[in-house]
């Protein structure tokens, strides 16, 4: 019937797009109007009187049409293509002729594409006659002459697009000639942008210029007293690192960068639960001590942070009014861009410790948070949102209180810090106010592995050995710092330093050296291998009687240590010699 025939339903199709084309048939009734509707206008046309001109009106009316010229531009050559066959037979103009007006929908119309060479009407015509074909000659003239003229039409095409650049830079100028001026806050970020590497290796420079005496200590410096002293060591000064805005504020949290060994982060918030106000995440690196790299401001003080091992750029975060959140250094927002809410189940006390774990099954991004509530929480990074789960919550035994109506309530001890083991991934411990600490497994939420009677006062840091397994460290403000196997239930070492010790850490480098912080500012630095009873090094490193640490952390390749103090500043001192000896 040559026609499109749509075919019913079969199984093996699958309809992905349908779409009602509008196009009209040339026979219908609304063809018909439209052909009407044209030829009207038509009349008023002048008539032309040579082939040639009309293929020419041709190609301009092609070039006008655009999308229209498609659809009747096949009946137009089928026209010509007889005129030329007749002109080739008896070589007699054309009488004139009114020039066909094309509709601009139809249907039945056969594309080139699609055809053989010769026209398969003409051919049939041709078998019958014994002279030879002269139709398939004209034919294939035609279309030269249609290809040529094509050629030039896209030839024409290129040019214009060539000049619309240039039409454009001229509009440019005329703009800038009318004064068309930008906001000065888009000038601003634009020009800032563009200077602001330079500005950053610039400023990074003149630091280096005039720090230059600290850096030379800090990359050459050697204590050569060191050899005269018996063992002992010193802690030498570096820079100090301090904002204008976070005077007020004291340093609750340190961390170092996994992938960028000079970067450090650092939480401020307050110790004291009656002057609660806002917090803030800076990083500094040791390339410019003058001004912070990163600035973050929160609502809320930060209590803990904690870098992620794989993913250097973001930074998991506990506040005091016990939401956590995850900061993504890549992104220019000062917001964190997740945080936990009332209803995805936040803590209800403040957040003392944040630690990332390895990614769970589905590689969704997975840390742990313990607060004083009681609860250890699992929280997961689900489609941009973060989910908790709570893995264990800390009974006080002994402790169940008389409620109304002789109800029994059981009282929850508060977690104040927590470290989760090198090699066995499901083994924790927490430490909590009440001075006990907890062996606890990712496995059970209801009941510990163990539990040691370890201080009288809060649990202020714990932490595993990095080289041995079994060993673990505990600091309290009941003055002590305490080293432990976790198959003993009693301490191995306990170290009196005379003050409350607001932290410790194990050093990198070595499975016997230790530091602690007291809150009297002075630092211990222990190393078993050489002496079990006393500190190599005992230096007073915060003056002020106001002031107290709060942290220390070790680098993980320099020999420097970053102390953190309530003041909002942070020192940085490298270790003598005799205090970062490798072991054998």
């Amino acid at each position: 019937d040559r026609a499109y025939k749509p075919i019913s339903y079969v199984d093996q199709m699958a309809i992905h797009f349908s779409l009602n084309g509008n196009m009209i048939l040339k026979d219908s009734d609304e063809g018909r109007r439209q052909s009407i509707r044209l030829s009207t206008a038509v009349e008023k046309a002048p008539v032309e009187t040579s082939a040639v001109t009309s293929e020419e009106e041709e190609v301009k009316d092609e070039e006008s049409a655009g999308d229209t010229q498609a659809a009747g531009e096949e009946e137009a050559e089928e026209s010509g293509t007889a005129e030329v066959a007749e002109a080739a037979e008896t070589e007699e103009p054309p009488p004139p002729r009114v020039k066909e007006q094309k509709l601009a929908n139809q249907f039945n119309f056969i594309e080139r594409a699609s055809r053989t060479l010769n026209n398969p009407m003409r051919e049939r015509a041709c078998q019958s006659e014994p002279t030879p074909c002269k139709n398939f000659s004209a034919t294939a003239n035609q279309w030269k002459i249609y290809d040529a003229y094509v050629e030039e039409l896209q030839k024409m095409e290129r040019s214009k697009e060539k000049e619309k650049p240039k039409a454009q830079i001229a509009k440019r100028e005329e703009e800038k000639k009318k004064g068309r001026k930008l906001t000065s806050l888009e000038l601003q970020s634009d020009d800032i942008t563009k200077i602001s590497k330079a500005a950053k290796i610039m400023e990074r420079m003149v630091n280096q210029n005039t720090f230059d005496d600290i850096a030379q200590d800090f990359k050459y410096f050697e204590d050569a007293s060191d050899e005269y002293r018996d063992q002992q060591g010193t802690l030498l000064p570096l820079w100090k690192f301090q904002y204008d805005k976070t005077k007020r504020l004291a340093v609750t949290a340190i961390s170092w960068n996994p992938k960028y060994k000079d970067l450090f982060a650092v939480g401020y918030g307050s110790y004291d639960f009656m002057k609660q106000g806002q917090g803030m995440l800076l990083l500094y690196t040791m390339k410019n001590p003058s001004f912070p790299e990163y600035v973050f401001s929160s609502e809320s003080g930060i209590m803990c942070l904690d870098f992620h091992n794989d993913h250097p750029y973001l930074v998991a975060v506990g506040f005091y009014d016990g939401n956590v959140a995850i900061y993504n250094l890549k992104k220019a927002s000062s917001q964190p861009s997740y945080k936990s809410s009332a209803k995805s189940g936040k803590h209800t006390e403040p957040v003392w410790q944040v630690k990332w774990q390895k990614d769970d099954m589905d590689n969704n991004l997975n840390f742990f948070s313990v607060s004083s509530d009681g609860r250890i929480v699992s929280w997961t990074l689900v489609k941009n949102e973060l989910v908790h789960t709570d893995v264990i919550k800390l009974s006080v035994e002994g402790t169940t209180m008389q409620g109304p109506e002789g109800l029994q309530l059981q009282t929850l001890g508060c977690g104040t810090s927590f470290d989760f083991h090198k090699k066995i991934d499901y083994l924790f411990l927490v430490g909590t106010e009440e001075g006990k600490i907890y062996k606890c497994s990712k496995c059970y939420s209801s009941q510990f592995l163990d539990v040691f009677e370890a201080h009288h006062m809060a649990v202020d840091s714990v932490s595993w050995n990095p080289y041995h397994l079994k060993v673990f460290i505990s600091c309290s403000s009941d003055w002590t710092v305490k080293i432990w196997d976790h198959t003993i239930k009693t301490p191995m070492f306990i170290y009196d330093l005379n003050s409350a010790v607001g932290d410790v850490a194990w050093s990198p480098y070595s499975s016997t050296v230790f530091a602690a912080v007291t809150t009297d500012g002075k630092a211990h630095v222990f190393d078993l291998s050489i002496n079990k009873y006393e500190a190599l090094c005992t230096q007073l490193v915060v003056a002020k009687k106001k002031n107290k640490i709060t942290h220390i952390q070790f680098n993980p390749v320099y020999p420097v240590v970053i102390i953190g103090d309530e003041r909002g500043h942070v020192t940085s001192l490298k270790l003598s010699p005799n205090l970062r000896k490798m072991p054998k």
